[in-house]
């Protein structure tokens, strides 16, 4: 079979269009869709339903781009594994976790990681949406539940607690609650239950939620909840990662709190070999390891 007509398919089931996979190969979409035609002929049959919206794969595209996407994979790996040097760490690393962890806790650390590794490159993708690892959608995740996913080397790197935080001038305004029951009086910022990777803390969410609040604001990430806390919004239910080194909140409830959030790093058992994910790897063991020692202090 014609690897190159193969290639042009893959391009044109994944985009859903003749003119964007045009755009991704550099071909002009007459030569995409003479390729496609070709490919069709020779293998009798159709792989694609033609409407005004774009294409959809027929059955027999689904099977022909399942056993393509598998192939990309394949490649991706291989390259992956080419490209890592006995001794030097380079190239592009994708990291994929929550927009609150990525954004508040992860991203200001790596400026030591590209200290260590100047030729090392990070495509960061922060998103709620549990990203599918083992087809390659992402090489390493950052994960606040254990991953599901079968073919994944996993590790805890730690536990973290959900508590109740608020500002002073919230506090100052609305009063402090001594009790749970006190809740009803204020408005709760909290995490949305059904957001994906807040299953830990959901029990927590739905308990206080439960209390009568007058008023409340639902986010799906945590870093739109800590924003709508600093700004005065109301109590809210914050992982002590985000809060850790923010002298403007204050702990509200003391004795409340989730039970323990397990945060994971996974990544395909393929790359278990990969210079670049074993020094992101050793670089956040690193920096939880400098995290508990400051939280200890």
């Amino acid at each position: 079979m014609d690897w190159d007509k193969l290639r042009i398919f893959h391009a044109v089931a994944d985009a859903g269009s003749l003119t964007h996979a045009g755009e991704t190969l550099n071909l002009s979409q007459s030569a995409v869709s003479r390729q496609i035609r070709a490919l069709e002929e020779a293998l009798d049959t159709h792989l694609f339903h033609r409407h005004a919206r774009g294409l959809i794969l027929t059955e027999q595209g689904q099977l022909l781009f399942d056993a393509t996407s598998a192939m990309a994979k394949r490649l991706d790996t291989a390259t992956a594994r080419i490209r890592d040097s006995e001794d030097e760490v380079f190239g592009e690393l994708r990291v994929t976790t929550t927009t609150g962890f990525g954004t508040l806790w992860l991203a200001p650390r790596l400026a030591k990681l590209f200290a260590r590794y100047p030729d090392l490159r990070i495509d960061l993708m922060l998103e709620e949406r549990v990203l599918d690892l083992p087809m390659r959608e992402a090489d390493v995740a950052i994960r606040m539940k254990e991953p599901s996913q079968a073919d994944l080397v996993r590790k805890k790197l730690m536990g973290v607690n959900i508590h109740l935080f608020a500002t002073p001038r919230y506090l100052a305004q609305a009063g402090t609650p001594e009790r749970i029951e006190d809740l009803a009086g204020h408005r709760l910022v909290c995490q949305n239950p059904a957001t994906p990777q807040a299953a830990a803390s959901a029990a927590l969410v739905r308990t206080l939620l439960a209390e009568d609040v007058r008023s409340a604001l639902t986010v799906n990430t945590y870093f739109g909840v800590l924003q709508a806390v600093l700004g005065d919004v109301g109590i809210g239910v914050l992982p002590d990662y985000i809060t850790h080194g923010l002298p403007d909140l204050v702990r509200v409830l003391p004795g409340l709190e989730s039970n323990e959030v397990p945060v994971y790093l996974a990544y395909p058992s393929e790359l278990r070999h990969s210079k670049r994910v074993a020094a992101f790897r050793d670089f956040v063991l690193d920096e939880i390891l400098s995290y508990r020692r400051s939280q200890r202090g």
